[in-house]
This record gives structure tokens, C-alpha cells and sequence, in this order.
């Protein structure tokens, strides 16, 4: 998988527009980032430290909560994963060279619903309540 697929993926969910934070490319849905491009920065990369540092493109995704976050790395170890930097934040890290097409578009959707308004889900989703 690489950002192509991501966004092929992303605008498959309703309202889903691309542009860029802080220069790199993100899926909003109602004005809320919740897939992004996340390249290391130089402080990730010190951290890593003799670690190897995860290889390939890098996508960052919105949680509802720590403890999804924690629900969604146990689930899926070999793609995803966080660093430091997002200690307290709901949001994870997917290496995409190894995540599936099938745990990309579901890891997607979980983003989306993290993010996007009650009033939107219950529109396109339904089934979902509220």
C-alpha cells in the first residue's frame, strides 16, 4: 500500500476532502484531520536510538481513544505501531508496506468515525445509531 491507495481508500468515506497540514497530506472530513502523512522528524529519529527506525511510508490515524489506540496496535502489531511523540494522543502509526488493503480501508473508516460529526455518521451510516 502506499498514499495512492490512502487516498483512493479515504474519498471512498463521505465528505472527504485531501489537502495539506504542515506540508504533507491529510483527509479531513468536516474540516478534521484524520489520516495524515507522518515522516520522522530528526527528534523521532534521535529517539529511535539503536532501534531500527520503521521503513517505508508512514501513515499517522486519528483514535476515538487511548484505549482504542491500544485495542487497534494489539491487533494488528506487524503494521501498526506509535512512538513516543504520540504518548498521550489518540492517534497511531501504520507502516504501510505492511498493512493490508482490507485493515487499511477498516482502519480508515475507525479514523473517520473518530473524527467526523454525529450528525454526519447518523446521515451516512445509520446503521451505526448514535
Amino acid at each position: 500500500m502506499d498514499f495512492d491507495d490512502v487516498e483512493r481508500l479515504a474519498r471512498e468515506l463521505p465528505t472527504v476532502e485531501e489537502g495539506l497540514r504542515y506540508r504533507h497530506r491529510t483527509w479531513f472530513v468536516a474540516g478534521k484531520g484524520f489520516a495524515w502523512e507522518r515522516p520522522f522528524s530528526k527528534a523521532d529519529l534521535k529517539r529511535f536510538g539503536a532501534e531500527p527506525v520503521p521503513e517505508g511510508p508512514i501513515l499517522a490515524l486519528s483514535t476515538a481513544d487511548l484505549g482504542e489506540r491500544e485495542a487497534l496496535l494489539a491487533g494488528n502489531p506487524e503494521a501498526f505501531f506509535t512512538i513516543e511523540h504520540f504518548g498521550n494522543y489518540p492517534a497511531y502509526l501504520i507502516r504501510l508496506g505492511r498493512v493490508t488493503e482490507a485493515a487499511l480501508r477498516e482502519a480508515l473508516f475507525d479514523a473517520w468515525l473518530a473524527v467526523a460529526p454525529r450528525r454526519l455518521v447518523s446521515e451516512h451510516f445509520p446503521e451505526l445509531g448514535n
